[in-house]
């Protein structure tokens, strides 16, 4: 894989986290738009009943019923499309579709204009008293839940906009509408400087929002990125080192000396294959083996064992590293077993090509961890019990045997190798002592 093939994967994979990321915030803005419909659809309910309650006949406030019920239709109307919005995003979700960007901002300044025409709308009744109803606390509700987008140039112009609209509506109102209570008394300094102190703190609140949900979505993109690289690394590396290995290496990567472990390693040497090789095409050599390693790799992988390295001709398992049920010599028997009765299937059925294995196994302590460099390292298996295993291994030549076992393994089975037959006490190449034999297979 070239680096220009590394880094258009990288690009792509950045855009599927992207999507993922919207597809969620989709899902979110679906619920806040739900949840806007139902409090202003109860609220349009309670303003049109109001609208009929005579609450003052103060001349100043004659126009407030009215007021209620242009409210409260005001309200319907807001509530319905809210609505709106939450059907186009459940079809955008249920269609795989992204909404344009622009259809963003579009909702926004319709939100963030609501509580601007409430409060036009409450003037003609209640004159400059409008600019200190709840519909101005609406414009901080409107900017806090845009936050929810977590789109950092819309919650700046969400509170643009709110700064912008309350301080022009403050000036109309203010220098248009009758009072009951004389504020041109009031300085115009003052009470312009009051209404743009207001809207800056909208601006401000838009803008604290803006930050920090840019930060928020820049943890989640890591997030994100985080899971999908481990993911790729996976992806990359599963089929050539064991998960179990694999997982142990990501959660101590940092890990310098190896660990002393009790293991059962498993040599399994397919017979004759040197003279299968030579009158075969490398295509074919490569196939034969994918047949018999496909199914030798999941019933040593079932059997709580990983491949710790193929031999071209054969593999050396391990069970017991880097993780053990306490039962690593039995797991190893039994896959050991497992894969004599599925090769022998397999030929039965014309699968594969008549073939013959040898196994040999031995129990015994081992460092277990890293070996290499910085550029180039292997977990990997060391000590006397992996000697000894290989030596077991070829030991089925002499012996025309396909499964060996050494007395450690014997000893470890218990009861379970009763069935094994002693061969006795066994000269080892590399060995001083003779070790004994047990025949399994």
């Amino acid at each position: 894989m070239t680096s220009e093939e590394r880094s258009s994967m990288t690009i792509a994979e950045q855009e599927n986290i992207a999507k993922s990321v919207e597809y969620e915030i989709l899902k979110v803005e679906k619920l806040r738009a739900l949840i806007f419909a139902i409090i202003i659809g109860s609220l349009a309910a309670i303003f049109s009943m109001a609208s009929y309650l005579d609450v003052s006949a103060h001349n100043s406030l004659k126009n407030l019923p009215i007021v209620r019920l242009i409210t409260g239709i005001a309200l319907a109307g807001f509530s319905v499309f809210e609505l709106f919005i939450w059907f186009t995003i459940s079809r955008c979700l249920h269609t795989g579709k992204i909404i344009d960007v622009k259809w963003h901002y579009i909702i926004a300044f319709v939100e963030i204009s609501f509580p601007t025409m409430l409060i036009l709308i409450s003037s003609y009744a209640l004159h400059v008293y409008a600019l200190f109803l709840p519909p101005v606390f609406v414009y901080f509700l409107v900017i806090a839940l845009s936050g929810l987008r977590l789109n950092f140039s819309i919650c700046i112009f969400t509170g643009a906009v709110a700064a912008i609209e309350y301080f022009t509506l403050a000036m109309y109102i203010t220098n248009t509408t009758e009072s009951p209570v004389d504020f041109h008394e009031m300085s115009l300094n003052f009470r312009n400087l009051t209404h743009l102190v207001k809207g800056l703190m909208l601006l401000a609140a838009g803008i604290i929002t803006g930050i920090v949900t840019d930060k928020l979505k820049n943890g989640f993109l890591k997030s994100f990125q985080s899971i999908s690289e481990k993911t790729h690394i996976m992806s990359m590396f599963g089929q050539h080192v064991s998960p179990a290995v694999m997982e142990k290496l990501l959660h101590q990567k940092n890990a310098t000396e190896g660990e002393v472990q009790n293991v059962c390693v498993m040599f399994l040497d397919i017979r004759n294959f040197t003279t299968f090789s030579e009158s075969r095409t490398p295509q074919e050599v490569v196939a034969y083996l994918n047949s018999l390693f496909n199914f030798m790799i999941d019933i040593v992988n079932r059997n709580e064992g990983i491949i710790n390295k193929f031999l071209g001709d054969g593999f050396m398992a391990v069970f017991g590293a880097p993780f053990t049920n306490g039962f690593d010599a039995r797991n190893a028997v039994n896959a050991s077993k497992e894969i004599i009765q599925k090769l022998k299937e397999e030929i039965d059925a014309g699968n594969i090509l008549p073939t013959t294995v040898g196994i040999g196994l031995h129990n015994g302590e081992a460092v277990t961890g890293n070996i290499g460099s910085i550029q180039r390292k292997e977990y990997t298996i060391i000590g006397d019990v992996v000697n000894l295993a290989s030596r077991i291994e070829s030991l089925n030549k002499q012996f025309n045997s396909q499964l060996l076992i050494s007395e450690m393994v014997k000893e470890a089975l218990g009861d379970d190798g009763n069935d094994a037959v002693s061969l006795g006490k066994v000269a080892v190449k590399g060995r001083a002592e003779p070790v004994e034999i047990f025949k399994l297979a």
